[in-house]
Parts: C-alpha cells; sequence; structure tokens
C-alpha cells in the first residue's frame, strides 16, 4: 500500500509539473510589449506553480523515496523567478524584478543545483546545464536590479563553473558558456563605472531640486502630456551587451526607472513561499537550516501590495534586441495603437547608420588647442553632404525622397534594403506625440521629421556624428556604449571619459563636490526653462515629467560641453535638438557656459576646453 500511494504521490507531482510547464511556455511566448490585458494567464501560470509547490512541501518524503532530486526544487523555484522577471520586462514594475531577485536569492543560498549540497559526489550534465542557465538568469536580474556586489560575486562562480564545466565534462561543448562568461566580464568592465556614485535610476536625493520645486509646482503649459511608454533598442557591431541587453539600451532603460526612496521593498512577516520555518531535510535525511537564507519578500499571493506609495508607477518600456526593421515598426504601431489620450511615447534607437558602411573610421576631437584639435577633425571626417544635406531643407520645401536619402542600419551587414530603417519610416507615427531620440552617425538625417509630422509635432534629440575624446587611442568606442545616450543616462561620468578621468583620478568627496555644480546648474536651468516665455509647446508639455525633464537638461548640459570641447563647433560633433530650445539655455549662453567652466575647473580639466571670456 506505501509503495503504490508513493507511485500516486510521483505519478500526479509529474503531472502537475507537466500541466505547469506548459502554461509557463505559453506565458513566457506572449509579447512583452503593448497594453493587451496579460494578467489572467499569469495568475493562471502562477497559481499552477503555487499548486505545485505546495504538493512538493506536502510530500517532500514520498517523493525523496520516489527518486526526487534537490535540483528539482530549484528547477521549480527558477521558473517562479523567470515568471516575475518576464512580468517585470512586460509592465516595468519593480516589485516584479525584487520578487525575481529574491527568489533567485534563495536558490543561490539553498545551493539547489549544487552536486554538494545534495550529498552525491558528481552531478550529471544536463543538471550543469540548468546550473549554468540558473546563474545567466540571476546575473541579468541582479544587474538590472543594480546590485553590483552581486552581479561581481555570481560572474566569479559562473567563471568557477564553466571551467569546472570545461574539466569534468570534456566531452561536451562549453564554448558558447565561455562566450556568456566573457560577455559579463566585458558588461562589468564598462557598465558598472561609477555606479558606487550614484544610480542611473531616477533619485529623489540627485534628481529633485529644492531651489527649483517651487517653480515646477506653479509651471503649467497650454497643454500637458504624461510620460506612460517607451520603446528602446541599439544595434551595432560588436557592442556590449550580456544576454539580450546590450549597454546602450541598459543604460537608457535604468534611466527611465524610479530608485526606490528607501521605504520601499521592506521585509514583511509573509510566509514564505517555500517554508513558514526555514528548515527541511535533504534527500539523505539530514537537517538543512536556512535560516535568514530567504527574504521574508518571497509571497506568491498577487494580491499583496509591495508598491511604494511615495513614487509613482515606472513608465512602461518595451526593449527590443537586435530587432529587424518590420519588427522594430510592428511593435512601434502596437504602442502608438494602445497609447492612453494625452500621453507621449519615448523611442530610442541606437544604430549605425549609411556612414558606418562607408569604410570610414569613426574619430574623436582632441580638447587641445584648436589648431591640433582642426587638424585631427580634418583626417577622416565624414563626407561633407553628410551634415549638410539635412540645411538644404530649411526652406520648409522638401522632396520626397529627403526622407529615404540616409537611415539607420538594423542588421548585421549590407546596405540599404530591409535592414534600413528611415526618417520616413517614422512619419506615419506622428500621429500621435513622440519624443524621439536617435543616437547614431546618421542621426542628423532625422533633422527632416521636423515640421513633417502627421499630427502631433515630435520632440527630437539627435546625436553628434561623431563621439569626442581628449585621448581617442586610449577609448574604444565600439566598447564603451555610444556617448551621447551616456550623456543623457549619466552626464558626468560621460564628462569624465571624454576628458580621460577615471574614478580613481579623484576622491568621493572630489567627486562629489563635482555632482553638486551639476545639481545646481540643472536647478538654475530648470527654473530658467519654468520661466521662459518662448518655450515651444513641444518642450512645455513634457516639462512636467521628471525623467524626460531630466533628459532635457542633460541635453542642455552634452551640447554645451561638446561645443567648447570640439574644434570650431563642427557640427558633427555637436548633438541637435528640435523645435529648438530657448536661447536662454543655448551651448554658449552665460549661464549654461559658466557651469561647464565651473565643473571643467573643478576637475582641473580647463584647458581641454575653449572657452569664451568667462
Amino acid at each position: 500500500m506505501a509503495k503504490k500511494e508513493k507511485d500516486v504521490v510521483s505519478q500526479t507531482f509529474h503531472a502537475m509539473v507537466e500541466s505547469a510547464d506548459r502554461k509557463f511556455g505559453r506565458v513566457r511566448d506572449l509579447p512583452l510589449y503593448g497594453r493587451a490585458q496579460q494578467n489572467h494567464y499569469f495568475q493562471k501560470v502562477f497559481k499552477a506553480y503555487m499548486r505545485l509547490w505546495k504538493y512538493q512541501q506536502e510530500n517532500r518524503s514520498k517523493l525523496v523515496d520516489c527518486g526526487w532530486n534537490r535540483w528539482e526544487i530549484g528547477e521549480i523555484a527558477s521558473r517562479i523567478g523567470q515568471l516575475y522577471f518576464n512580468q517585470y520586462m512586460r509592465s516595468s514594475e519593480a516589485r516584479f524584478l525584487v520578487e525575481a531577485y529574491v527568489f533567485y536569492e534563495a536558490i543561490l543560498e539553498r545551493k539547489y543545483f549544487d552536486a554538494r549540497g545534495s550529498g552525491k559526489p558528481k552531478v550529471d550534465v544536463g543538471v550543469r546545464f540548468k546550473e549554468l542557465r540558473f546563474y545567466a538568469r540571476f546575473l541579468l536580474v541582479a544587474l538590472i536590479f543594480n546590485k553590483v556586489d552581486m552581479v561581481r560575486l555570481l560572474a566569479e562562480r559562473f567563471k568557477g563553473l564553466v571551467d569546472d564545466s570545461m574539466t569534468n565534462f570534456r566531452e561536451t561543448n562549453f564554448k558558447e558558456w565561455k562566450l556568456v562568461v566573457q560577455e559579463i566580464f566585458r558588461f562589468m568592465e564598462v557598465g558598472t563605472v561609477f555606479t558606487n556614485v550614484r544610480p542611473l535610476r531616477y533619485c529623489a536625493l540627485f534628481d529633485s531640486h529644492p531651489a527649483s520645486r517651487p517653480y515646477l509646482a506653479r509651471f503649467h503649459a497650454r497643454k500637458i502630456v504624461k510620460f506612460r511608454d517607451a520603446l528602446l533598442t541599439s544595434y551595432h557591431r560588436k557592442e556590449v551587451k550580456f544576454a539580450e541587453l546590450t549597454l546602450d539600451t541598459y543604460r537608457m532603460m535604468q534611466c527611465l526607472e524610479w530608485e526606490p526612496s528607501g521605504s520601499f521593498y521592506q521585509r514583511r512577516p509573509v510566509e514564505s513561499v517555500y517554508q513558514k520555518h526555514p528548515v527541511e531535510s535533504n534527500e539523505n535525511g539530514t537537517v538543512i537550516d536556512h535560516s535568514g537564507a530567504v527574504s521574508g519578500l518571497i509571497d506568491i499571493n498577487l494580491a499583496a501590495d509591495l508598491t511604494d506609495p511615495t513614487l509613482p508607477p515606472n513608465p512602461r518600456k518595451a526593449v527590443l534586441y537586435r530587432p529587424s526593421v518590420t519588427r522594430l515598426l510592428a511593435v512601434m504601431a502596437t504602442i502608438c495603437e494602445e497609447l492612453p489620450p494625452e500621453t507621449i511615447m519615448l523611442i530610442y534607437l541606437s544604430a549605425s547608420g549609411n556612414a558606418a558602411h562607408s569604410n570610414l573610421s569613426q574619430a574623436g576631437s582632441s580638447g587641445g588647442s584648436r589648431k591640433s584639435s582642426k587638424d585631427k577633425v580634418v583626417s577622416g571626417v565624414y563626407g561633407e553632404d553628410k551634415s549638410s544635406a539635412p540645411e538644404s531643407h530649411c526652406n520648409g520645401k522638401r522632396e520626397s525622397s529627403d526622407y529615404y536619402d540616409n537611415y539607420l542600419w538594423l542588421g548585421p551587414r549590407g546596405y540599404g534594403g530591409s535592414n534600413a530603417l528611415y526618417p520616413g519610416d517614422i512619419i506615419p507615427f506622428t500621429r500621435r506625440p513622440l519624443f524621439l531620440i536617435i543616437d547614431s552617425d546618421s542621426s542628423h538625417a532625422f533633422k527632416v521629421l521636423h515640421g513633417a509630422e502627421r499630427g502631433e509635432p515630435a520632440a527630437l534629440l539627435l546625436s553628434p556624428l561623431k563621439p569626442a575624446f581628449k585621448n581617442l587611442s586610449a577609448v574604444d568606442t565600439s566598447h564603451c556604449g555610444s556617448q551621447f545616450t551616456f550623456f543623457l543616462t549619466a552626464p558626468l561620468p560621460a564628462f569624465c571619459q571624454m576628458v580621460g578621468l577615471t574614478s580613481a583620478d579623484s576622491d568621493m568627496d572630489f567627486y562629489n563636490d563635482a555632482e553638486e555644480i551639476l545639481s545646481i546648474a540643472f536647478s538654475e536651468w530648470e527654473v530658467i526653462l519654468c520661466t521662459s516665455k518662448g518655450l515651444d509647446l513641444v518642450w512645455a508639455q513634457v516639462l512636467s515629467d521628471p525623467f524626460l525633464r531630466r533628459l532635457i537638461l542633460r541635453f542642455i548640459f552634452c551640447r554645451s560641453v561638446l561645443s567648447f570641447f570640439c574644434p570650431l563647433e563642427d557640427e558633427q560633433y555637436l548633438p541637435i535638438c528640435l523645435p529648438h530650445l530657448p536661447n536662454s539655455v543655448s551651448a554658449r549662453s552665460e549661464v549654461v557656459q559658466s557651469a561647464v567652466f565651473r565643473l571643467a575647473n573643478h576637475l582641473k580639466v580647463a584647458d581641454c576646453f575653449q572657452f569664451d571670456d568667462t
């Protein structure tokens, strides 16, 4: 009777696993964009795993007697973590990211995939692959959650696991996993620079300025639109990435989220999805104590309110990894179609343009004397028609071909054709409010969109055509991300990178003083924008939004820095915004120039710039 009962338990359990896995597959394949209601599917699969987890807890000893392995517990828990993470990617709700992190952290600390934790001398290759996938998924979650110390710990363990696998499973090819290890270390080397100073996310401590707050509170434009949706993508050859997250999209993704205020994510006395009491029996009968191994936050009840009441929701972000042009346009169409009234959509595109296929290497400018800088610019510029072509259309008349002369390249190789995204491809979407950021060596070609909108004037932030560095030979531009994106998401680190400073060049107090200079400047510019009578409605209607306002302020800073750093204000090195911002915050206005001068002087790099009489 006992054997028959165990067989029934085993059969029931495996049937529940298969049913939950089928539901998981359907949820996993749902698109990660759009506002279509998908909570119904999410709740169904979550309930399936909740029943599965409860069943294995109640019948643990019988399942162990039937040959159940410890890694199978980890597999179920890992699936629940995946569910949470996928839901975060769909909704951008931070609570789902937190839940995913806590589940993965529990799996790590309980060593569910570790053969030594199960009392077995060696794990088979199938379980090893499960463990490698677990580490890769946890690394992605920790990276997005900005847990830098955990990322370093996981990366080292992951590397050791891959090395061990290559040693002990010589008949199996782990070459792809070796590449994944290289990806994460390369990403860490570039992506975590200066992150110990301040987060990329919007943080009230750094980004809310008391002096300008009353002006923002009183500011009211003729029309106000709310920022609710964003589409982010990048496509560059040899770009820094981990899994399907590139460095540029990672930075922009982080930049469009709220930093928890401190009261957020506090542990609460909720029942752990693992057990009320963190003690369980191993397969060999020994007792394993997991006190403190799992945060009390793990809660399988979807009704639990984990949101921070002091913060608005994050804008939804559709993050596309190397999409085809047709897929990109399809996602844009879906988001625009579902965009609520009186809202604006941010589109961020970082990609090479047709200049990347002209065999001209990118070159930066030196911040030294004008003469030496000019010499460097003259050698290796992009074709003159590159920057001058759009200017010929300023008389208000454009030929239809103007919208299809230059393009962004979303493909591995080749010219034109189905992989080319033209400015004209964006025009149909201008029937709704757009905040468009183009980071490319063909970005200026998108100036033709200004005045060609079909319904709503678009806000355009266009990158320089070329990056600028004090010492170009010391910077691998393909391995450090796009400079314009860096300025928009982390202006002070981008400034330091441009002039050749590293985090080791200054102590924390010195760096914090530089942050304070920038913060004061942003506060002053906020007041100017709020009180300006010449502020175009395109900018005025989004000025109340903290994310978009911060991007505008950082653009003003970036434009001014580059105008004094680069020779003779060469247009190729300067970003463009359309419609134009007021002259009071122009690149060489007194209030903007003085802030850049104070920062450069504080960092002792003023000799890299050509300031007007200050």
